[in-house]
């Protein structure tokens, strides 16, 4: 999951700044750990643009245009959200493993263990 993670925030903080020319914001909510189930990972990327995002469909060898398709295909949601004046760009990915014993839990191969 942390390469699957590592791709999105790549792509949507690569998109913002691309096609903004200006900083972004990057949030990660990460949840604690509840009895068997970590939840859901949501990555954000606010930008100054209030532009909605425009996928695109990259044909043949274009070096462009595959960054929302690979977000779409990754992640278990996506979406888009003014916000000031500008925008944010979100998606999530719900990662929940069966549970261990003694309120230990397995998060795609890595133990918490619920305090």
């Amino acid at each position: 999951m942390a390469e699957t993670l590592i791709l999105l925030v790549s792509e949507l903080v690569t998109n913002a700044v691309v096609h903004t020319g200006r900083p972004a914001v990057l949030r990660m909510v990460l949840p604690g750990v509840q009895e068997a189930c970590p939840g859901t990972v949501r990555v954000e990327v606010a930008d100054s643009c209030a532009r909605p995002p425009a996928p695109r469909h990259a044909a043949g060898e274009e070096t462009n245009g595959r960054g929302l398709e690979l977000v779409d295909g990754l992640a278990d949601r996506w979406g888009w959200r003014p916000e000031g004046a500008g925008k944010a760009i979100w998606c999530e990915i719900d990662r929940c493993a069966a549970a261990a014993t003694d309120g230990v839990a397995a998060y795609d191969g890595v133990a918490f263990e619920a305090v």
